[in-house]
């Protein structure tokens, strides 16, 4: 089976999220995107684990799936390790992506752009101080996880409003 290449890796997290969308009402795939272009500067691999990081939790589409249509195992792996699996703890969860750190810079990028003030601002306030502690928190896991200067890349692309909080 041949390896699919970034744009072919794209156009399957197209079809895979099409007529989804997030909570604030815009186009899944477009989170995807964001959070593979924050991790370009880490390569090819990271860029397509970041497209692929939700479908395993939020399609139908498996791992197995993935690897048939020749997602690299790597690739697959690392979308496997950011999976929240049913009924699992989230903050063990954060624990555990942090012993990968390819894992660990996808979550860190994936929390960047859940965290973007653009977006919170469209949420009802409740919502939005409940997911704000959250993704707090989450950071206080993952970026020590990770050297500043990578937190720092990915940040600057996913949200530059984060790179005060990094400062600190």
């Amino acid at each position: 089976m041949p390896r699919l290449t970034l744009t072919e890796v794209d156009a399957l997290a197209a079809r895979a999220h099409a007529g989804q969308v997030d909570k604030i009402g815009v186009p899944y795939v477009e989170h995807v995107r964001a959070v593979a272009a924050a991790l370009a500067p880490f390569g090819t691999g990271l860029q397509m684990a970041g497209l692929l990081h939700d479908v395993l939790e939020d399609t139908e589409l498996t791992a197995e799936d993935l690897l048939r249509a020749g997602v690299p195992s790597a690739v697959v792996a690392t979308v496997r390790a950011v999976t929240k699996a049913p009924g699992a703890d989230y903050t063990a969860m954060l624990h555990a992506i942090t012993a990968d750190h390819s894992a660990t810079l996808l979550k860190i990028a994936d929390n960047a752009h859940n965290s973007r003030p653009d977006r919170a601002a469209r949420l009802a306030e409740e919502q939005r101080h409940r997911l704000a502690e959250r993704y707090r928190a989450a950071r206080a896991v993952l970026w020590p996880a990770a050297s500043p200067a990578d937190v720092r890349a990915i940040v600057a692309t996913a949200n530059p409003a984060l790179l005060a909080e990094l400062a600190e």
